[in-house]
């Protein structure tokens, strides 16, 4: 485990990060009521890393996590995601970036009348390349590998909230997504929960070769990350206990 910022490697060197923001700002209201959230995030992410973001509450993860998923449009400096650029992207390529990224909430975000399969289900409609197979096949056969095959046709109210968040994962995964962003995954389950969890996140993950950016506040999973990113006061810093534990 290691912390940003990291060497580059020869390999990186020839390939384009997933993530790049270069002085990256950002505001929230108008005229005297601005107020700047993010100052100057210079960070890139590479195809296949487990980055975990931390710091404490207010200080700007949840923004820039929303930024990088295409949930609203860079206003200040670059940030390409997958190589597309958001600085006044439009709506059209917002949509269009949305396709290639899994998310999984803290709240699950589950459709309360649809079944873990239709839940799953709903993420392959999105994407045309599957529209002539069998979804209800594929939904079950990544509900069956995240341990709830015994489950697929339950409804969110009769499951876990462990139980939930494994068919989040499965939904944010069925479409084999290169980048799937995660805000506070581990939240609202237990320790032994919340570490199956990021496991199953990261097993998934390394087999179908995606990049994870796991925004988080729970230090009992730091080990599964690549590197630690810091947030603070919306900048990008350094931060000591975070520093020892790496080392």
């Amino acid at each position: 485990m290691r912390l940003q910022p990291s060497v580059t490697t020869s390999k990186q060197l020839l390939e384009q990060p997933v993530i790049l923001a270069q002085h990256l700002n950002h505001y929230f209201g108008e005229g005297d009521l601005r107020k700047q959230a993010l100052y100057d995030i210079n960070l890139d992410i590479y195809a296949g890393e487990i980055i975990i973001m931390t710091g404490p509450s207010g200080s700007g993860k949840t923004t820039l996590l929303t930024l990088m998923g295409g949930l609203r449009s860079a206003q200040e400096g670059s940030l390409k995601i997958l190589g597309q650029e958001l600085n006044d992207a439009t709506k059209q390529q917002l949509t269009k970036l949305r396709c290639n990224i899994g998310y999984i909430f803290q709240a699950h975000n589950l459709v309360t009348f649809l079944t873990a399969k239709q839940n799953v289900r709903m993420a392959l409609e999105l994407h045309e390349q599957y529209l002539d197979q069998d979804m209800d096949a594929l939904s079950t056969e990544l509900l069956e590998i995240v341990g709830l095959g015994q489950r697929v046709d339950y409804y969110p109210d009769s499951l876990s909230g462990g139980q939930k968040q494994r068919v989040a994962i499965a939904r944010a995964l069925v479409s084999r997504p290169k980048l799937v962003l995660a805000d506070e995954p581990t939240a609202a389950l237990d320790k032994k929960s919340g570490r199956d969890v990021v496991e199953l996140m990261q097993k998934l993950a390394a087999e179908q070769g995606c990049t994870i950016l796991l925004v988080t506040h729970d230090n009992r999973i730091l080990d599964i990350a690549d590197r630690i990113v810091y947030m603070e006061d919306g900048r990008l810093a350094d931060h000591p206990d975070l520093v020892a534990a790496a080392e």
